[in-house]
């Protein structure tokens, strides 16, 4: 069966635009086909009863293939993973049936993001779209298009691998340094000790032993090392409570004392984004500046509304003026879903505000930075072997410029490493010091920036007449238009002739467009 292709061009401000081409084998993605003069379209008679606008059909046939035939390439591969994976996660939580407008609210994405990553993948896994009868583009996927997708592409199947390569090569660098304190150790003091014994006679040695025989022993189960080797060290860290009664074991604590236990707002714009976008969403595609204050970083000096630019650049939001004169942003493109959801009602204004954004968190915080989550006992191990370690590279140093002959053997080894001992020993407080100081730093600018935020969300609680009438005429203003299936005009996975319309007013209303 002949398939006819047809060109979608969308984006954030039009509803839906098209260009049919010649007739083609196969569907191509659409941002593939060149962009030519409109074409005659096939007159077939018949008319969609109850639709506002007639469209053109463009079918892939069940017998020709469509996708990614030998020696394509994957349109998928080309997204950025994170803005990829944010998309289908997205997509999975509206059904499989979505609009540009429902990922980039769910997955916090820019709408341009949105589409590019939609189209990609719709092409590569079979999906199709669906217009409805005011020229809402609407994509939808296959169950299995996750499975579609890993068959094709290459990069989905060596991204764990290489994820994983990744997190055990840095790990392996953590690892080292702490691994070094034990070998540090023990090779600064056996140089101390064939030194001594190289300056006195056989009964001297055998003094001088018993005399560093202080008692003080190191027990290091074996077991131990294992949890060096832990490329998801971060990460299980973070899963833990801080009420968690598990004691670090002595390798962990050495590890935490130097290194502490990472960011811990990784992903936080991420998270940011999508809480925004919900939020608006949830609140029928009108909100108040006042609204996305416990969202943004706000600087006190602020004393206009400028803070949220961010935001109405990465939605395509607008600002309108209502009937009291108060600026109100609309951002159309959360105005139009293909997931049924209920938007914040005007009585949901003050003291219900939670409920008015369907369980949306409130308000956006930062985690404060950790030095460590080691407790005193285990810090003051760490610290203690790092001392041990230090006092006997000093100690070596003054040996070894006092020594009146060259040394040779294992002595003259530790001579030519001796500088690396030094670096070392200096710079397992060095770290932890440094670190220490930019927490001070870190934990103060958010401290602020979550202040200032929780102020604004206290005022939405209980928000004064001016602000609550502000918000009430921004939920008035609210739309939420569901688009389901008895709107749909045209569908890309039926046959043309499934889809009957009256091409002369097609014709017309293309025409029209123009």
């Amino acid at each position: 069966m002949t398939s006819i292709s047809t060109c979608f061009t969308t984006t954030p401000k039009s509803r839906f635009f098209f260009t049919p081409l010649r007739p083609l084998i196969n569907l191509k993605p659409p941002d593939s086909f060149p962009r030519i003069q409109p074409l005659p379209f096939p007159r077939i008679s018949g008319k969609i009863p109850g639709s506002r606008v007639l469209v053109p059909v463009a079918k892939a046939s069940t017998d020709v293939a469509v996708g990614v035939g030998p020696g394509r390439i994957v349109e998928s591969d080309k997204l950025p993973a994170d803005v990829r994976n944010r998309a289908m996660d997205a997509v999975d939580a509206c059904n499989r049936r979505v609009t540009i407008g429902d990922v980039a609210g769910k997955a916090g994405l820019k709408l341009n993001e949105a589409q590019k990553a939609l189209q990609a993948l719709a092409a590569d896994t079979d999906g199709f779209l669906e217009v409805s009868d005011e020229g809402d583009v609407l994509y939808v996927f296959p169950n299995d298009y996750r499975a579609k997708l890993a068959a094709k592409s290459f990069r989905l199947k060596v991204e764990p691998v290489i994820d994983k390569a990744k997190a055990a090569a840095e790990y392996s660098i953590r690892v080292l340094f702490g691994t070094a304190l034990i070998a540090s150790i023990v090779i600064v003091f056996t140089a101390i000790i064939a030194i001594l014994s190289s300056k006195s006679d056989d009964d001297d040695r055998g003094r001088r032993r018993r005399s560093f025989d202080s008692g003080f022993n190191i027990f290091i189960s074996p077991s131990d090392l294992f949890w060096y080797w832990d490329p998801y060290y971060y990460r299980r860290r973070r899963v833990q409570t801080d009420d968690d009664d598990k004691k670090m074991n002595f390798i962990e604590s050495v590890f935490s004392f130097v290194f502490g236990e990472g960011d811990p707002n990784q992903g936080i714009e991420e998270k940011r984004w999508k809480l925004i976008g919900e939020y608006i969403a949830s609140n029928g595609g009108v909100v108040t500046a006042e609204e996305l204050a416990p969202y943004l970083d706000i600087d006190r000096t602020m004393s206009d509304e400028s803070y949220v630019l961010p935001v109405l650049l990465r939605f395509d939001g607008q600002p309108e003026i209502d009937e009291e004169g108060n600026i109100l942003y609309r951002f159309p493109s959360f105005q139009r879903t293909a997931a049924s959801q209920r938007i914040g009602r005007k009585e949901y204004v003050g003291r219900r505000w939670a409920d008015a954004i369907g369980g949306v968190e409130k308000i956006f915080r930062e985690r404060k930075w950790e030095f460590s989550k080691t407790n005193m006992s285990e810090r003051g191990m760490a610290i203690g072997l790092g001392g041990l370690n230090l006092f006997g590279v000093i100690i070596l140093g003054a040996m070894l410029q006092e020594m009146a002959v060259t040394p040779n053997g294992f002595l003259k080894f530790v001579a030519y490493i001796f500088p690396l001992l030094q670096i070392y020993a200096g710079s397992f407080f060095a770290i932890p010091a440094v670190r220490w100081f930019l927490n001070l730093q870190r934990n103060a600018n958010i401290e602020k920036r979550n202040r200032t935020r929780e102020k604004y969300a206290r005022a939405l609680k209980s928000p004064d007449i001016s602000l609550r009438r502000k918000l009430l005429s921004a939920r008035d203003m609210a739309q939420k238009t569901f688009i389901g299936q008895d709107r749909i005009v045209y569908s890309s996975d039926r046959d043309l002739i499934e889809q009957d319309y009256e091409a002369r007013e097609w014709e017309k209303r293309f025409r029209e467009i123009e």
